[in-house]
């Protein structure tokens, strides 16, 4: 007679460490990004890294709407058990975000920042959405982390759990970057 076999409890409730290291990564990353590009944009000289840095502005509004209908599609597939489409469009779009993150710093390093030079009705609707933009960034970057890794460990349920937040933020903050940019992009400066 076969017997079933269980696991003995001390395995059972014992957490992987691999996935608690990953998760401890997540953690340190959702605290360091944020501090590293504040510190990097808090630095008052700049440095030339050329004329061609004058459009990343650009691509920075380029990529914030490309993630925009990334996540759109993505969400979409799911809901239509697309997995594969589902894992390309979210993996793209995180991709992307890597990209937006080197645009934006190597932009902000390198340009002084661009005032907002719209008035009356505008001016408070336009700090609305960035100052949205930049808070809710800040929240959606470790919900993404988990989300993302959670997929990656397998790990289906939590990642279903964190992505029903982190969908809706994520791409209110690539929307209102597009917003964002578009209210702004006016009063860019082009140097010679």
């Amino acid at each position: 007679m076969t017997q079933l076999q269980f696991p003995d409890n001390a395995s059972a409730t014992k957490p992987d460490t691999n996935h608690t290291k990953a998760i401890l990564g997540v953690n340190v990353l959702s605290i360091a990004i944020p501090l590293v590009v504040a510190l990097l944009l808090g630095i008052r000289t700049k440095i030339d890294l050329g004329n061609w840095t004058h459009y990343l502005p650009h691509a920075i509004g380029a990529i914030n709407g490309l993630t925009s209908i990334l996540l759109i599609t993505g969400w979409i597939a799911i809901k239509s058990k697309k997995i594969a489409l589902h894992r390309f469009a979210l993996t793209s779009a995180f991709c992307l975000g890597g990209c937006f993150l080197v645009c934006y710093v190597t932009y902000h390093l390198s340009n002084p920042s661009t005032s907002f030079g719209g008035q009356g009705w505008i001016r408070p609707v336009y700090y609305f959405v960035l100052i949205s933009h930049i808070v809710l960034s800040l929240v959606v970057l470790p919900l993404v982390l988990r989300a993302f890794l959670f997929a990656l460990l397998g790990r289906f349920s939590d990642h279903r759990r964190i992505a029903k937040y982190a969908m809706p933020v994520w791409l209110y903050v690539s929307i209102t970057g597009v917003l964002a940019y578009l209210m702004i992009s006016p009063y860019y400066q082009h140097g010679s």
